[in-house]
């Protein structure tokens, strides 16, 4: 134990570290999930051209219903854990976070260690949670499955294997929040790459084959795969987390937490994560209702044949926010917790030196919000003015013409309107989730009740009564996003503005030039006929104007570009002073 009273700061090099290095390793992490979605997105949309050769838009529309059945059980045992591992302090454990004392220079291994510990304990809830959860809504599909679901060929094996393929996928959870705790992002992304990689080829082959044999499997070829994806996803993860713990300073089982606390519950689990955990749990119920729900509305209020249209074009339209913006939001998230909370910790006590640092902290995840919210406006500008006119033409030559001449066309053209929202709510959602006190996430919890109300009524009114079809649902979804950012926008504003810092709306938005261009060039291109086997002079002129509005963004914003990349880019003093202390 520490001499040290509750608060001070007993290693200033350790407590005090650069933020800089902090953006790097975010940097570094967005990079590698980038890559991971960009490789594993590649491989699925090949894979996916050569399976919309053997679907049938009811098939596909099953096969979204079984991947939203699985998606939610995973959702809601594992993500509020996820979340609140998230929202530590850098150096922080379970025992400092009680007010026990503890000596950094001679504990810090032994901290790191715990911490690791803790993770991996809290993990195996998300176990505990999943079992049940598996097959209680595997029940509730089969009571509440159409007629012409349950009449689809080995349904039933298809939903069980996907319910096992859950189940399988939790026990990696332990892996997953070791890797996410130290930083291995490569860890994370070569083993779902290569689980991605297993389930495609399980999935295609298994389609294929059953071509050649005339066999009817239904969905069973997506639940083989996606049982492929379990194991693989296991194995991988295993192999790699050996070799980064050759001295075996934490255990993937659950072990006792040394010393002993009353912050802990069973000497294994610490209590302010479970407590944070539950809040969040809640939380998540009315936020995983609004992120699916069009999934939900879509399967209530329309065909089969509209939830394959929908299907097809929310997967190619949310493209930009699955390769680009979830991986920086997933980093993000981690980089606002160990900021804001670094900086929360160390009041009462901390000296003068700290309270400094934590201004800094606070001036700078301002800086880096307002910097990424103008980057992701920047990469929506040039979505929302090419998107539109260029999306049916590219639909109709990776599709094919057979879904062309479905709603597809109309329902993606008008996502891209819908990407902009996706891009604001996830990276404030983010600072939310990072930030927010207990308290403050149960009246997020309330105000996600009274969003849930207007987005079912909205989806109801579209839907059913207007028969609006995917498009409606496309305006439901916008109107739930744009709810979801107003209140977020207001919680940031006033947590920043009670530290000192601003975020000021004006400075997130690129340049008039800029704008005023990409409105010009999205008005022309909605004058162009952009159609297979039209005008090749039309398409030309369409193909020069959207490089033309790429290359003016380019230009008009290239300061604030070169700033971005000098902002996330470690200095070499950083760097020097990194390679001393090793």
């Amino acid at each position: 134990m520490s001499d040290h009273p509750r608060g001070a700061v007993t290693d200033n090099n350790h407590h005090q570290s650069p933020p800089p290095s902090l953006l790097a390793q975010s940097r570094k992490g967005a990079t590698y999930l980038i890559l991971l979605q960009v490789g594993c997105r590649a491989l699925t949309f090949v894979v996916n051209q050569v399976l919309l050769r053997y679907l049938s838009p009811e098939l596909l529309g099953i096969s979204t219903q079984l991947d939203l059945y699985s998606n939610s059980a995973l959702f809601f045992a594992r993500e509020s854990l996820r979340v609140a591992l998230q929202r530590q302090e850098d150096t922080s454990d379970p025992f400092e976070a009680e007010g026990i004392r503890v000596n950094r220079n001679a504990s810090q291994p032994k901290a790191q260690s715990n911490k690791a510990q803790e993770v991996v304990n809290l993990s195996y809830l998300a176990i505990a949670l999943g079992l049940p959860l598996a097959t209680v809504f595997a029940s509730l599909y089969l009571r509440n499955a159409d007629v012409v679901v349950l009449g689809t060929p080995a349904i039933r094996p298809s939903l069980y294997l996907y319910c096992l393929a859950t189940v399988l996928e939790l026990f990696s959870e332990p892996c997953f929040a070791v890797a996410q705790q130290q930083m291995l992002y490569g860890v994370r992304a070569s083993a779902e790459t290569l689980a991605t990689f297993t389930r495609c080829f399980v999935t295609c082959g298994t389609v294929i084959w059953a071509s050649n044999v005339n066999a009817a499997l239904g969905a069973l070829p997506f639940a083989v795969g996606q049982m492929g994806y379990a194991v693989v996803l296991n194995l991988v993860y295993l192999s790699r987390l050996n070799i980064f713990n050759p001295d075996k300073a934490y255990s993937l089982l659950i072990m006792p937490l040394v010393p002993s606390s009353p912050a802990l519950l069973y000497d294994r689990f610490s209590l302010p994560r479970l407590n944070l955990a539950f809040t969040i749990y809640a939380q998540s119920i009315f936020k995983h209702l609004l992120t699916t729900g069009d999934s939900f509305l879509i399967a209530a209020f329309t065909s089969l044949e509209s939830q394959g249209a929908y299907t097809l074009a929310a997967n190619y339209g949310g493209l930009v926010a699955r390769l680009v913006f979830q991986p920086i939001e997933e980093t993000s998230r981690s980089l606002f917790g160990r900021l804001l909370h670094h900086s929360a910790s160390r009041t009462g006590n901390a000296t003068v030196q700290s309270e400094k640092i934590t201004r800094q902290q606070v001036d700078q995840t301002a800086t880096y919000l307002r910097f990424l919210l103008r980057f992701y406006l920047l990469i929506c500008t040039i979505v929302v003015t090419i998107g539109p006119s260029f999306s049916p033409l590219l639909l109709h030559v990776v599709a094919g013409s057979r879904w062309s001449d479905s709603d597809a066309p109309s329902v993606l053209a008008a996502y891209c309107y819908y990407i902009p929202l996706l891009a604001v709510n996830g990276i404030l959602e983010a600072f939310v989730s990072a930030a927010a006190t207990p308290e403050e996430l149960r009246v997020q919890s309330a105000w996600m009740i009274a969003f849930s109300a207007a987005f079912v009524g909205t989806g109801f009114l579209l839907l059913h009564v207007g028969d609006q079809g995917a498009q409606g649902l496309v305006v439901a979804n916008a109107v739930n996003m744009l709810c979801r950012i107003a209140w977020s926008w207001h919680f940031v504003k006033g947590h920043l503005c009670r530290r000192g810092a601003d975020l000021n709306f004006a400075a997130t938005l690129p340049r008039a030039g800029t704008m005023m261009y990409a409105c010009g060039t999205a008005w022309y291109l909605s004058r162009l006929e952009l159609v297979l086997g039209g005008s090749l002079l039309q398409l030309g002129q369409g193909v020069v104007a959207a490089g033309s509005c790429g290359l003016v963004t380019l230009v008009l914003e290239r300061a604030f570009l070169v700033e971005c990349y000098r902002m996330l880019r470690p200095s070499r003093h950083a760097q020097d002073s990194r390679r001393k202390t090793q």
